[in-house]
This record gives C-alpha cells, structure tokens and sequence, in this order.
C-alpha cells in the first residue's frame, strides 16, 4: 500500500515538477545541514553551541 502511495507521489511530481528555486532551497538546506554534521564530527562546532548531554524532560501524562 505504501508504494502504491509514492508511486502517485512521483507521477505528480512528474507532471508538476517543483521550480529551479525550490531545488535549489532544498539543496541549500542539506548542504547546510551537513555542513554542520561536519563540523560537530570533525570537533570544530564552538562548545557554546552544543546541546548538554541529560535526561530528555518528562512529559507528563
């Protein structure tokens, strides 16, 4: 059932395919994201911009 799902998906976007623009948004963002993955990996993201390693807060039930 689900490839049924992304098989729509892609005839749509075969017919309507996204603009020049949003490709390359879409391609801006996971450069940047990686270029952060890679910066944390290579140890050279600033130690005020990592997270503190504790307990994820509780959400009460």
């Amino acid at each position: 059932m689900n490839n049924l799902i992304w098989l729509l998906r892609a005839s749509k976007w075969a017919r309507n395919p996204p603009s020049a623009r949003m490709v390359k948004l879409v391609l801006l963002v996971v450069m940047l994201g990686l270029a952060i993955v890679a910066l944390e990996w290579l140890d050279l993201w600033p130690d005020w911009a990592k997270m503190e390693r504790g307990r994820m807060p509780r959400i009460p039930h």
